[in-house]
């Protein structure tokens, strides 16, 4: 299937324009994942070329396979790449466990986008789609529970904190979105 045939929305905020990839992306993704100053809470120094080449296939592959999935974000004033963000299936191994086939989030900044306002930006987009596309799913979100930047973002569009678990060896923190971002009930 050609890259023109994978339907990836168009979705712009103020400052972001959240699209589907292209080839032209492959080098600045590759330099955000191997910046050590974006992996610092990732326990990783760097993704190999190998590894971010998966990473941006699997961005096509989601979108078709699933129907939702990463969007790039970029920036609207200079069209620079600003990172990835989206919705996704993952098949996490969480213990406990997720529901089967509750989506989860993600987003990952180039360093010139840290600290702006430009993650709660794009995820409220993001999430604004998935209410109406997806029709409002609980959505989960895991990050190292020292990352408070993302901790905050991820508060900011309505997600609680639901349990700690380890994954990948390291503590990681499990918050999740109620369907249509209404409050969580933490029991």
């Amino acid at each position: 299937m050609p890259i023109s045939e994978v339907k990836i929305p168009h979705i712009e905020t103020p400052r972001l324009i959240l699209r589907g990839p292209r080839p032209e992306d492959f080098a600045p993704m590759l330099a955000m994942w191997q910046d050590p100053e974006v992996l610092t809470y990732f326990h990783s120094t760097g993704f190999s070329r190998e590894d971010v080449w998966g990473r941006y296939l699997r961005i096509f592959g989601m979108w078709a396979v699933m129907g939702f999935g990463f969007f790039v974000v970029e920036d609207k004033a200079s069209g620079a790449f600003a990172g990835v963000a989206g919705v996704f299936d993952t098949k996490r191994e969480l213990d406990p466990p997720v529901p089967e086939g509750m989506p989860e989030a993600g987003w990952v900044l180039a360093r010139a986008f840290h600290g702006k306002g430009y993650g709660t930006e794009c995820m409220q987009a993001v999430f604004a789609w998935a209410d109406e596309a997806l029709n409002g799913p609980e959505i989960f979100c895991i990050m190292n529970p020292e990352n408070q930047g993302s901790i905050r973002v991820a508060e900011k569009c309505g997600f609680a904190p639901w349990y700690i678990c380890e994954h990948g060896g390291h503590p990681t923190k499990v918050m999740r979105r109620a369907p249509h971002g209404k409050p969580v009930t933490v029991a």
